[in-house]
């Protein structure tokens, strides 16, 4: 198709569905004036007071009346509303795809976790330190011997005199 004949093709288009746009107003005001007729018939002012107060209560009572046909639409689309979120929520889960709430973090014993998993049938104890020897640490003194040695070779041999018994001895 020819970029001319595609370029015709779509100003007959724009032209056709601007003339039903134009027919879709139209109507839709032709719509609103025949309701108008039906349910607001031409005000008519009487000339004494008693039908002025008439025509007041009967005003008062039809705007009551729309009043409540409101608020009933208004409760109707606001439970739909509702309904349309709660249906939505159902497809999302649905579908999977949905945050994973965090999850708290629990303390629990070995023993209660081993308990939860297999059941209360197997009982199992992970009382891992009441199968330890105690050992009681017991100080060597042979060892504090040998630090207080080391110390008093090190200040007997500090000095000349150290250096002089140290010759002395290797010879």
């Amino acid at each position: 198709m020819t970029s001319s004949r595609r370029h015709h093709l779509k100003s007959l288009m724009l032209q056709i569905a601007a003339g039903m746009l134009e027919a879709e107003v139209a109507e839709a005001q032709a719509e609103k004036e025949r309701y108008m007729e039906e349910n607001c018939p031409a005000l008519s002012l009487p000339g004494s007071m008693q039908e002025l107060q008439d025509l007041c209560k009967k005003l008062h009572q039809s705007i009551d009346k729309v009043d409540e046909e409101r608020y009933d639409m208004e409760s109707k689309v606001s439970k739909t509303n509702k309904e349309i979120d709660e249906l939505k929520i159902k497809v999302i889960d649905l579908k999977g795809k949905f945050q994973k709430p965090v999850l708290k973090k629990v303390r629990m014993s070995a023993d209660a976790m081993l308990q939860a998993l297999l059941g209360s049938k197997h009982k199992v104890n992970m009382d891992l330190r009441a199968n330890l020897k105690q050992v009681k640490k017991e100080v060597k003194e042979e060892e504090k011997e040998v630090k207080n040695d080391w110390r008093k070779n090190i200040e007997d041999k500090a000095g000349m005199d150290g250096r002089k018994k140290m010759f002395e001895s290797e010879a």
